[in-house]
């Protein structure tokens, strides 16, 4: 096992004679739960330093977890292969301790299947086993096979504790289920401790993330409002909340009143959130007065998402050239997540060609996994010129670059908790007759309404062989809600759609009609924030 990479001054306060033999464990163990990463990097030098003294017993079942838990810190792949290994040699393997810990370690290094792997062999599992592989399946973002790994669970006849739940919240969080979500909420509530589940800041806290990302800002209210105790992150992810669902002035108020009334002191994702929803709002001079507290009064450092939500504030509200000041004098490099919002601004501000040409080369110098929306974004920006020669153009680079555009999805959850999903174009779903039949249906009516398709919208539907504005129809959330539609939603039911992309100007405009028309109330979620939509209007008052 190579040793880990030395960290200046991590040693300078500890003995330079190796530990009596009897002590490796306590050190690795008392090193590896420090706060400090030096101290945890000595976990690791401490190991191999027991590898290498003939005087002291062997690596035992007390040693692997610790040291596998500072591998974990680090996401030390192959130190903590290299570890597997030896668990492995000295017969270890089956122990349920030293497994878990194994699973933990492969999860934080995103190896969610070798974590599998191991958790699968582990012969006598014990409820830490099953909350270590479901937590491994969240976090890696499987939240599917982490609920199924839950009933599972329950088949088995283990009960499940605060931990399992905290698990399965985040699972119910990151699928978008609401129905799922409160499912997991009254189960807890009948399986655990109902004092104990009220003063556990961290699980009601995801209950009020879970809420809020699932469409019910009122339930996410509910939660905060009966806490007995709140913690800064209960206040962090209630401003948040607020400010996604386009509730502007109550997230600001939240923020007043932890400050002036609660008298907590904000920190830096406090300021994140409320900048956030100055953002949502366009509220420009209002973003700019917390922006200059969080520094000057509150003397926190602004992060590169500050300066991210700043620069969107004032690029999405047309002073792109401030925002640009504002990226000439930033201490670190701007990301691409800067780059595109200021492309974003500059294609819904009609800011020109040569700005928006300038912004996407300085967007695709820094690669990351949303490089196509650059493209799209450019793409865009040609078609509101009808430049639709350079629009092909635009498609023939992503090919010739390898890149691939991200395909949307819209995702629809019935009123009996089923998800059903649609790519654009899609024909997988067993009633899409029906589906394109009354979506054509839909937007006949809406024609007669005065609905006209901005083509611009339109150029960058993968893999369909239409063109302008004809794909337009193909969106993934124009065939949600003809499904939801068709499905009985109406006054009193609404559509529930959880988008991954954002959602286009076109299908905003169509979605406000449809809910006019169609008398129904409309929630989609997508990258950035949720949109409700009723009577024609949207919370988001087309500022998004």
């Amino acid at each position: 096992m190579p040793p880990p990479p030395p960290t200046a001054g991590a040693t300078s306060h500890l003995p330079s004679l190796p530990p009596p033999p009897a002590s490796y464990n306590s050190l690795i163990r008392t090193y590896a739960r420090s706060s400090v990463p030096s101290l945890k990097l000595e976990a690791l030098r401490l190991y191999q330093s027991l590898l290498l003294d003939h005087s002291a017993p062997p690596p035992d079942r007390y040693t692997f977890p610790f040291v596998l838990k500072s591998c974990a810190f680090f996401s030390f792949f192959s130190e903590g292969s290299q570890l597997h290994s030896h668990v492995v040699k000295l017969g270890l393997a089956c122990d349920t301790y030293v497994a878990n810990s194994l699973v933990h370690f492969y999860s934080s290094c995103g190896k969610l299947a070798c974590a599998r792997k191991v958790f699968d062999k582990i012969s006598d599992k014990s409820r830490v086993s099953w909350n270590v592989i479901i937590d491994a399946c969240v976090t890696n973002g499987d939240y599917q096979e982490a609920l199924l790994l839950f009933r599972e669970m329950q088949v088995q006849k283990f009960v499940p504790d605060i931990y399992t739940f905290q698990s399965v919240i985040g699972a119910c969080t990151g699928i978008g289920s609401l129905s799922l979500g409160m499912w997991a909420h009254r189960l807890m509530l009948t399986s655990t401790d109902r004092e104990l589940l009220l003063s556990d800041a961290l699980v009601n806290n995801s209950l009020i993330d879970l809420y809020s990302k699932c469409g019910s800002i009122a339930l996410a209210r509910k939660v905060f409002d009966e806490m007995p105790v709140r913690d800064i992150a209960s206040w962090n992810v209630m401003i948040l909340g607020l400010a996604m669902h386009g509730l502007v002035d109550e997230s600001i108020d939240y923020f007043t009143r932890m400050t002036s009334i609660e008298k907590l002191r904000p920190n830096a994702i406090t300021f994140i959130a409320v900048l956030s929803a100055c953002n949502h709002g366009g509220l420009v001079s209002e973003g700019k007065k917390y922006f200059d507290l969080m520094i000057n009064h509150f003397k926190i450092e602004p992060r590169i998402e500050h300066y991210g939500c700043i620069i969107d504030i004032l690029a999405r509200a047309g002073f792109i050239e401030e925002a640009l000041e504002i990226v000439s004098k930033m201490p670190c490099k701007p990301d691409a997540v800067i780059w595109r919002s200021l492309l974003d601004a500059c294609c819904k501000k009609n800011a020109g060609l040569e700005l928006s040409e300038l912004l996407a080369r300085q967007a695709l110098e820094v690669k990351d996994d949303a490089t196509s929306g650059v493209y799209v974004m450019l793409s865009r920006v040609y078609a509101s010129a009808n430049r639709w020669n350079d629009v092909a153009l635009v498609r023939r680079l992503m090919s010739e670059d390898g890149v691939k555009k991200e395909p949307g999805f819209s995702s629809i959850e019935l009123d009996d908790g089923t998800m059903h999903q649609f790519v654009a174009g899609d024909t997988c779903h067993p009633r899409s007759e029906e589906i394109y039949d009354n979506l054509q249906t839909i937007e006949k009516r809406l024609e007669l309404e005065g609905y006209r398709p901005d083509s611009s919208q339109a150029p960058m539907v993968e893999g369909v062989a239409v063109v302008k504005g004809d794909s337009l129809r193909l969106h993934s959330e124009r065939l949600a809600i003809s499904f939801g539609l068709l499905s009985g939603a109406g006054p009193g039911r609404p559509i529930r759609i959880l988008k991954n992309l954002r959602v286009c100007k076109d299908c905003h405009t169509m979605t406000k009609l449809v809910s006019q028309v169609y008398q129904v109330e409309i929630i989609v979620r997508d990258r950035i924030r949720f949109h409700h939509f009723k009577d024609g209007k949207c919370s988001c008052m087309d500022y998004w």
